[in-house]
Order: C-alpha cells, then structure tokens, then sequence
C-alpha cells in the first residue's frame, strides 16, 4: 500500500510538472518569461483558470477544446504531461528508491523539456542547458558514478563526438545538440554516451527514411534531432547495463 501512494504520488508529481515543462520548453526559447503572462488561449487569448488547467484531466473533460472560443487544443500538452508522469512512475522500478532516483527525475525533465523545445523552435536553449548541468554536477557528487571520473570522460567524449560530427557535415549537427550531449555524457559516463549516440542516430535515420518514403520530407529538410536523443538517452539511462552485458556476450 505504501509503495502504491509512493507510484501514484509520483505519477501525479510528474503530471503537474510536466504541465509546467511545456511551458518552459514552449517560453524559454523565445525569451519569454515562465511567470508571465498567465497561461492562456494562443487563438483567443482567454486566461485559464485552475480547473482549465489540471493536468490531463481538463483536456479530457474539455474534449480538446478551448472552453472560451471552442478552438482545438494541440494534444501536445497532455501528451507530455502523460509522458512525464509515466517515466516518475516507472523510474523508481528501474533504478529503485535509491540515491539515483533525484537523478532518474531530473535527467528525464530535461529530456522532456529539451523535445518539447526542439519539436517548436529547432532550438535547445543555453538557459536549460546551463541550469540542469550545474544541477547534475551536484547530483552527481552526491551519488557519483563508479569510478567518479566516468561522468566527466562522458561529458568530454559526447560533446567531442557530436562537435567532430557537426564540422565533418558541415553544420548538420546543431550547437545545442552538442552542448546536450555533454550534459547527457555528464549523467551516464562514457558508455552510456556513446549507446545513447547510437540509438539516437539509429531511431533518427529510421524516422528520416520514413519521410523520405512518405514524401513528408527530402534530405534537405531540418530535422529536429533533440527528441531522438532523449528517446535514446532514455533507453541508454535505464538499459545500457543490460545492453552491455548482451554485447559483451555475443563475444
């Protein structure tokens, strides 16, 4: 019963924030403040009020419509919402009610926040960076990875791999990517970075073709890279013990 409150309280917990990373993946980007103005219609500029802004549920209860002018709400918000409250459920299941746990939250609100950006903007702000690596760099001194000096050979490789890549396709690689996986490389060492590399690169060339075949998209379109790194991130910080292991067996 206790672990059951514990789950639920979790699952509620990332709702309400993953309400509140929307509105920082969405304002930080354009330089606006995540205080003010209060959240509003974007069609008809109607102020919400608390009952319009619960987590999940209003979107529900409204049927996706603003109440005022009955405009359609994009589903992007309880979706994240949704999504951040599954992965606080699910984490302590994966990584246990341990000294990680402050860890597993925070790296998946920055995850969640750095796709929300990307997927609007193509942006991955400085500002978010700046504020989760300083974050990380006490968390981890506080639980530090076995040996210690792992968080920062993963900070230093990720951010070299992904520079070396953005001069070798000539600014394909964008600078906040870069930047990202030095944070990232921060949290899960040099393996973690490097199995984070490749599924992101792998989920991302998967999706590509898609729309090359789809005809949504041609080779020169700008794709945002920032959700698939957080999709492989994600599977690299939860699994990248037990795909290492698998590796090492194949030999």
């Amino acid at each position: 019963m206790d672990l059951l409150i514990l789950h639920t309280y979790l699952f509620v917990l990332g709702a309400i924030l993953g309400s509140f990373y929307n509105v920082v993946g969405l304002r930080v980007p354009q330089g606006e403040s995540i205080v003010a103005p209060r959240s509003h219609c974007p069609k008809c500029k109607h102020n919400l009020t608390w009952m319009e802004l619960i987590p999940i549920l209003s979107f529900i209860l409204q049927r996706g419509r603003c109440r005022n002018c009955q405009s359609i709400i994009s589903p992007i918000y309880p979706f994240f919402e949704l999504l951040t409250a599954c992965l606080f459920t699910i984490s302590p299941l994966l990584v246990g009610w341990s000294k990680e746990l402050p860890i597993a939250l925070a790296f998946v609100s920055l995850l969640v926040i750095i796709t929300i950006s990307d997927l609007k903007t193509m942006l991955i702000p400085d500002k978010i960076l700046i504020f989760f690596l300083f974050l990380f760099i006490g968390l981890r001194i506080y639980h530090p990875l076995t040996p210690w000096w792992d968080s920062l050979l993963g900070a230093v490789v990720g951010f070299s791999i992904l520079l070396l890549l953005a001069i070798v396709s000539k600014g394909g690689m964008g600078g906040g990517d870069i930047k990202l996986f030095a944070v990232i490389g921060l949290i899960l060492g040099l393996y973690g970075v490097i199995i984070t590399l490749f599924f992101a690169s792998l989920i991302g060339a998967i999706a590509g073709s898609i729309g090359l075949i789809r005809k949504k998209a041609t080779r020169k379109t700008p794709i945002p890279f920032g959700p698939f790194i957080a999709i492989g991130a994600t599977f690299s910080y939860f699994f990248h013990s037990a795909v290492l292991e698998w590796y090492m067996n194949l030999f």
